[in-house]
């Protein structure tokens, strides 16, 4: 892709692993380790479902993003989900996150992607500004998510 984004391979595991913690932490998510290496070990191994790319130098990463695909009637085809993306606290506000976003937009769209989304809370508006930038817009609904835990 470029030097801004490389493509994540089991490789990688070791050095995603830390930083997809730290991204759960910071958001508030309750996995484990086992929980972790269990979800991305198909990402990095070629699924046709997603995959991650390591954000900055491939030896020495600062973040990283995952995408997942699907399809949608309403946008006209393959659609994305970017599930996850972090930079490292130190490097944030240096346009890495904004680059990376943007590199995969364009590499994306020429794959035939036709829609990309991903989930900003209101009240981070750095966040949202940065999407903004790069032509994200808010949806006239909410998301709502049904998990394997859930009653049925």
């Amino acid at each position: 892709m470029t030097q801004i984004l490389h493509l994540a391979t089991p490789d990688d595991t070791e050095k995603l692993l830390p930083m997809i913690a730290n991204y759960h932490a910071m958001e508030g998510i309750r996995t484990d380790e086992d929980h972790r290496r269990a979800a991305i070990a198909p990402l990095l191994e070629g699924s046709p479902h997603g995959a991650i790319w390591l954000i900055g130098p491939k030896i020495s990463p600062v973040g990283y993003v995952a995408v997942t695909f699907g399809w949608s009637i309403e946008m006209g085809g393959l659609d994305g989900f970017i599930d996850e993306l972090w930079v490292r606290e130190k490097v944030r506000g240096r346009g890495m996150g904004s680059e990376a976003v943007m590199t995969l937009l364009k590499s994306l769209k020429s794959a035939g992607l036709m829609a990309l989304h991903l989930e900003v809370g209101r009240e981070n508006a750095r966040a949202e500004k940065m999407y903004g930038r790069l032509g994200f817009e808010r949806r006239p609904f909410n998301l709502m998510t049904w998990t394997a835990q859930s009653p049925i």
